[in-house]
């Protein structure tokens, strides 16, 4: 059986780090790969670097200098045109594809707004923002009903959870970890019955994170993480999954994000 390797990661703008897609595609061989906040209106978008690393399947949808998502790939797909426009903003936060492999897969590529510093809907617009898209994506799933051959991934901007934190008692009140944000990303999760891959083979209570501050001297020493970046799966996908890996080497890699790449290869 044919195997899918799927590489999502906030690359925190994709024409500064364009370089490091390359040292991406070395080390983790992906098929196809997820792109957040790319930052890069679609007439700028790198397409000649991306050809080059041997990707000639894509779809952007981006804007200057904030937000964006990509999706490059080596199999041929078809851009999802009739996917919602969240909180009808059109800030560039999804981009659904159906891959054309055996029995088709729906992908969809997230990029789930921060949510601003103070976890409080009406002091805090970002925050209400955050939290009404969530709500909007949760009705959307609940509407289509469980997921069918299909992935959801990307930056959630949400750590659900103790382990998916350095510390939990002291992130309760912190946005990305409080226990609002956590409970609405459950239920998004719940709407389409969707399979948390990376728990398929790390289960609680082992840490795990994909995102480490720019703020901290040494970010590996201190290990302050965060597990920011998901991959859901369709439970019609779950008993293929057949390895994984959050790329932690690359919060080294020079001018890097402050997110890691995060991969799944399972059976399609």
């Amino acid at each position: 059986m044919p195997t899918l390797r799927i590489v999502t990661w906030n690359i925190n703008s994709v024409r500064l780090r364009l370089p490091l897609l390359a040292d991406l595609v070395r080390d983790l061989a992906p098929d196809v790969i997820c792109l957040q906040e790319t930052k890069c209106p679609d007439a700028l978008f790198p397409h000649e670097g991306v050809e080059a690393l041997g990707f000639p399947h894509r779809a952007v949808r981006g804007m200057k200098g904030y937000n964006g998502t990509a999706i490059l790939s080596r199999l041929p797909f078809s851009v999802r045109a009739d996917d919602p426009d969240w909180c009808a903003r059109g800030d560039c936060r999804h981009l659904g594809a159906d891959l054309a492999v055996p029995g088709g897969l729906e992908l969809h590529n997230f990029y789930v707004p921060a949510g601003g510093d103070v976890p409080d809907r009406e002091a805090n617009p970002k925050f209400a923002h955050k939290l009404d898209f969530i709500a909007e994506a949760t009705a959307w799933n609940a509407a289509r009903g469980p997921a069918r051959r299909a992935m959801m991934l990307g930056d959630l901007n949400i750590a659900p959870l103790e382990s998916d934190v350095w510390s939990h008692r002291q992130l309760l009140d912190v946005v990305s970890h409080t226990p609002v944000e956590v409970a609405a990303l459950e239920g998004w999760q719940r709407a389409g019955a969707w399979h948390d891959a990376i728990r398929h083979f790390v289960p609680p209570p082992e840490k795990i994170y994909t995102w480490w501050s720019y703020r901290a001297r040494d970010w590996e020493a201190s290990d302050r993480g965060r597990r920011l970046d998901h991959i859901w799966v369709s439970q019609d996908l779950a008993a293929g999954l057949r390895d994984w890996r959050v790329h932690r080497a690359a919060r080294n890699w020079t001018q890097t994000s402050d997110h890691v790449p995060v991969l799944v290869e399972l059976d399609v």
